[in-house]
């Protein structure tokens, strides 16, 4: 995870910046010098940077490896399982198999049940399927 400097930090280098090319001569903006900052730190534009730079650093996630121990939530009911297989697919999403420790009952009907103990799904960075059930709810949601 990487972690910005403040806001106040990075304007401050872009001051430092600002005059140490003045004092050679050329003459840069204070928003040049503050694109420029936001190029060094990897960002595409100062107001990316700055938006980067207001978020908190929370604490790392929770890794995801195979073998790994999870927990979270499968169409709204509650699981824990081991991770089977994880990998990378395009747009920054994962495709992750969980093994449950129990079975999860996935209907929500008291005239039936279907119990799974084995799921395929797609996460995003948070852990999150980006698909949904028709109420909205997330069908993955994993704790990290």
């Amino acid at each position: 995870m990487t972690t910005y400097p403040g806001i106040e930090e990075l304007k401050a280098q872009a001051k430092r910046l600002r005059q140490a090319m003045n004092d050679r001569g050329t003459a840069l903006t204070h928003s040049a010098a503050l694109e420029m900052i936001a190029r060094q730190h990897g960002a595409r534009d100062w107001n990316t940077l700055a938006a980067l730079a207001a978020r908190p650093n929370a604490a790392p996630k929770t890794p995801l490896f195979v073998g790994a121990h999870i927990r979270g939530r499968y169409l709204n009911q509650p699981f824990a399982g081991e991770i089977l297989s994880l990998s990378a697919l395009p747009g920054g999403l994962h495709r992750i198999t969980i093994h449950f420790d129990e079975a999860v009952d996935v209907v929500t009907f008291e005239s039936f049940s279907a119990f799974r103990r084995r799921v395929s799904a797609q996460i995003d960075a948070d852990g999150v399927s980006p698909r949904k059930t028709s109420n909205g709810v997330p069908h993955l949601v994993l704790d990290l």
